[in-house]
């Protein structure tokens, strides 16, 4: 989750990882971190309208001696969400700090900012842009794009799980999705809940996956 520390470290953006996470309290407006101040001020920096790398992302765990989310089965690496990290001195916390991607590729985290807006293609066609985001606040894993239709299906807005997105094209600002028009057509009609705070939409912004 991108960060604006505001006035108490001026201009400056930092990275929380969901490990960090305690509860989310909703009607209270703002979330627990298990992190000192000292810890985030000597976080390392970071750029959020950039691509975030496999390198930074080591650097990052590394800091704060985190176990990283993609050295296991799992979808946080050892388990199926963000768990609180082994007490010091455990080897999986050790393989976790140094663990990097086991294929010698280097992927990288995009900002959903980035692709707030992309046109969807379907197999048959255009049918809007990407409106928004739903993040599981449990897993804090993208679960759905929210799509908005335009002209094509009366301005509504509905929801594409993840496993439908075939790929996306950052050159064509465009998402491809395995479905047709009509299987979309089908689907229902998502409504956006009216936000409690002016803010309260900024976490589905600023997430990256």
């Amino acid at each position: 989750m991108v960060v604006d520390t505001g006035a108490w470290l001026p201009g400056r953006l930092v990275l929380i990882s969901p490990h960090a996470f305690g509860n989310f309290h909703q009607d209270a407006d703002y979330l627990e971190v298990d992190l000192t101040l000292k810890q985030i001020e000597m976080s390392p920096p970071i750029d959020s309208h950039r691509p975030v790398s496999r390198q930074y992302e080591e650097d990052y765990y590394r800091h704060y001696e985190l176990p990283t989310y993609w050295g296991g089965l799992e979808l946080w690496g050892g388990a199926c969400y963000p768990v609180v990290p082994p007490p010091p001195g455990s080897d999986h916390r050790e393989r976790g700090a140094r663990g990097g991607s086991s294929n010698g590729d280097d992927p990288h985290l995009r900002s959903t900012r980035s692709v707030a807006g992309d046109h969807i293609q379907t197999r048959d066609g255009s049918i809007g842009h990407v409106r928004d985001f739903l993040i599981d606040d449990r897993t804090w894993a993208v679960r759905h794009v929210v799509a908005e239709t335009g002209h094509w299906y009366y301005g509504k807005e509905i929801v594409i799980s993840p496993e439908h997105i075939e790929r996306i094209s950052y050159e064509e600002s465009t998402i491809f999705v395995n479905m047709t028009r009509a299987a979309i057509q089908d689907a229902a009609e998502y409504k956006m809940p009216r936000a409690r705070y002016p803010d309260a939409w900024e976490l589905s912004e600023s997430a990256l996956f």
